[in-house]
């Protein structure tokens, strides 16, 4: 295991006391985490949309389903 010493500004360090806080890790452990996230470390490179993105339940798709069924509906052709 390598050492390293990071010198940041004051918002840095806010943040990652915040996401310390948050996550309720060591600030050691948060950077590793953070950097590993950021390095794509064992995954799949990502977009970050997934951050955007949420979970429907049944209920919710049905109702999504719905409300956009006008869309597949096909105009009859005139000529």
């Amino acid at each position: 295991m390598k050492h390293l010493m990071l010198r940041v500004l004051d918002d840095l360090h806010h943040g990652l006391r915040e996401e310390r806080d948050r996550t309720d890790k060591s600030i050691n452990q948060t950077v590793i985490d953070l950097l590993r996230q950021a390095l794509s470390f064992g995954r799949k490179p990502s977009n970050g949309l997934g951050q955007l993105g949420g979970r429907w339940d049944e209920e919710e798709f049905r109702e999504f389903e719905e409300a956009i069924g006008f869309l597949e509906r096909v105009d009859p052709v005139t000529g």
